[in-house]
């Protein structure tokens, strides 16, 4: 049964935002007093928090699927929706999020950091905050925003200050069960430990982590064995050990050729060359390996090696190795730079930034990208030919219409606003008037009519003089009868 998983892919969705009322107040000798339909309730966010309770990703492996809750809808008499819970989900410290392309989205360090994985939707309004002076009685509400939904892979990179590094049952795990209160899995038999085990070591006054990494082979960089998993866990580490095994039973190792191909393989991972190297010669209390120690240590000390001999079973020479890390790790931690706080970035948009984009795709049809003209869409009820011309009326006060015309459109031609995926397409009809005084009853639009209501009492004006000029015509006060 699968007790750590260190990489998951999480399918997260955001809480909808809810639907805005068209409500009118009624009541006795008042049947109609004004609108008074409320907002809808924002969508939850689902976001991410560093939990130090938290050490595995075991909990999303067997859930993956997490929405928030959606916003509740306005009501009448002006009363809001309630705003959707946010979904909060603690992860471990040094958890990384990306995307499903690998690009790092955000990498979470420390107590209480956070990322807003899918942001909520916003709620429509009401038709008493759509009300104004000219439209007294809108007949209509927004819809509620949908929230954002998407995959992000969650990989855990061990936070710790030492890593134990070296073959298969070259001892790591004896080795972190005596430093430490660690108690990993110890037996005599290749890849014992399949996770990284972490144990806390306190030597003076220096309290550090250590962390046992499993599985590095030859290849391991490449994805054989257990390497790739778990290489990862190296990069947060400021000292490397390596554990060497003196009393290996293999006829083709010895200390010297395991240390040339570990180090071959954290050269291929990359990004590891600078952080400083201290080799353990394990199991001396054999006395082949004690042996063999001391016949290689001179060839690991030329090379630039501190090396220490220990035996995890007999604890032989452990405190001195135990001081000798907290004194790297020590130096790694002053070496560091301060931590400032985050400052917060205001990126202005530009005065000729109109906020939208108008591009011509085919002969006959164009396409508007932009966050307003795409959320108001959003929001629309085209069920309701009155939401419908209050739209247009906010892409024309936007310059829409007029960079439409720009762009070469003509009448009868497509318009598609959002992406290919998710847009509205029209028939495109320029209009020269807009606005609340070409509404009709409640709900209705005489825009979507064919007709302008304005053009009808031109017509109906020029009517009534033509007939009373033609009355006037053929009226003669002095005939007789």
């Amino acid at each position: 049964m699968t007790t750590f998983v260190d990489r998951v892919e999480l399918h997260v969705a955001a809480g909808n935002g809810g639907h805005g009322c068209a409500s009118v107040h009624r009541e006795k000798f008042k049947p109609l007093g004004g609108p008074d339909g409320g907002n809808g309730g924002r969508g939850g966010d689902v976001v991410l928090v560093v939990d130090q309770s938290v050490t595995t990703l075991l909990e999303y492996h067997y859930s993956p699927h997490r929405k928030a809750t959606n916003g509740k809808p306005g009501e009448g008499g002006n009363r809001s929706g309630k705003d959707g819970q946010d979904l909060v989900l603690p992860v471990p410290d040094g958890t990384v999020v990306l995307d499903r392309n690998g690009e790092v989205l955000a990498d979470l360090i420390g107590e209480g950091t956070t990322y807003v994985a899918a942001s909520g939707g916003r709620g429509g309004l009401g038709n008493a905050a759509l009300a104004s002076a000219r439209r007294k009685a809108p007949g209509f509400a927004l819809l509620g925003e949908p929230g954002d939904a998407g995959d992000v892979v969650l990989e855990l990179k061990t936070v710790a200050d030492v890593a134990l590094v070296g073959y298969p049952s070259a001892g790591k795990s004896s080795l972190i069960s005596v430093l430490s209160a660690a108690r990993p899995k110890i037996a005599d038999y290749p890849f014992t430990t399949l996770v990284p085990n972490l144990g806390v070591v306190t030597a003076g006054s220096t309290v550090y982590t250590v962390a046992d990494v499993p599985g590095l082979i030859p290849g391991a960089s490449q994805g054989k064995g257990l390497g790739l998993e778990f290489l990862r866990h190296v990069e947060r580490c400021s000292v490397l050990v390596h554990v060497l095994d003196t009393a290996t039973l293999e006829s083709d190792r010895d200390p010297v050729s395991d240390l040339d191909v570990i180090e071959e393989e954290l050269r291929s991972y990359g990004g590891l060359d600078d952080r400083p190297r201290i080799v353990v010669l394990n199991k001396i209390d054999v006395t082949d390996g004690q042996d063999l120690a001391e016949m290689v240590r001179p060839d690991l000390e030329a090379r630039g090696y501190r090396v220490f001999e220990v035996s995890a079973v007999a604890h032989k020479g452990l405190k001195e190795l135990s001081f000798a890390l907290a004194e790297l790790v020590g130096e790694a931690r002053a070496a560091r730079p301060k931590e400032e706080a985050t400052r917060v970035v205001i990126r202005p948009k530009a005065v000729d930034d109109s906020g939208f984009t108008v591009t011509r795709e085919e002969e006959s049809l164009y396409r508007v990208r932009g966050e307003k003209p795409e959320r108001w869409v959003r929001q629309t009820d085209f069920n309701n030919d009155e939401a419908v011309g209050y739209l247009a009326d906010r892409l024309n006060r936007l310059g829409v219409e007029e960079e439409l015309m720009k762009a070469g459109a003509r009448a009868g031609d497509g318009v598609a606003i959002g992406p290919e995926d998710n847009a509205v397409v029209f028939d495109w009809e320029p209009t020269m008037l807009a606005g609340a005084e070409m509404l009709g009853r409640r709900g209705e639009d005489h825009r979507l009519e064919g007709e302008r209501p304005a053009a009808q009492r031109r017509r109906d004006k020029q009517a009534a003089r033509d007939e009373a000029q033609d009355e006037y015509e053929g009226f003669h006060p002095f005939a007789g009868g």
